[in-house]
């Protein structure tokens, strides 16, 4: 493996995860990322309350992120070898917690609704 391409990443992706999962979350995260800006353009704002909650949800997302991987991979924190394992998974806990925040605070705008500005600080 002389090149990292795309492709070469999605098989090494589609070989952890098996080809349904990796897919699946894929697709779950087009499907976010869709409904986050379906509530931004529809709010035209962001609420300060939603936005404070969802940073609240980070430090689990981050924590659920490396535990999905580290199952997935059959790793364990002792299987840590080097500067580029701690650089991947402090990547992994980003990703999994901005993540997270994306995903509460669409969640909240979607259930509460349009016009719910009495949540805002």
């Amino acid at each position: 493996m002389k090149d990292l391409t795309f492709q070469t990443l999605i098989a090494v992706f589609e070989e952890i995860f098996g080809f349904w999962l990796f897919w699946g979350m894929v697709a779950a995260a087009v499907i976010v990322t869709l409904a986050y800006i379906y509530v931004l353009v529809r709010d035209r704002s962001l609420s300060m309350r939603k936005f404070f909650l969802a940073q609240l949800s980070m430090p689990f997302g981050a924590v659920a992120a490396v535990w999905f991987v580290m199952v997935m991979t059959h790793s364990h924190v002792s299987d840590i070898g080097g500067p580029v394992d701690v650089i991947v998974f402090l990547g992994v806990a980003v990703l999994g917690a901005i993540g997270c925040a994306i995903l509460v605070y669409t969640l909240q705008s979607l259930m509460r609704g349009k016009g719910d500005t009495s949540s805002d600080l």
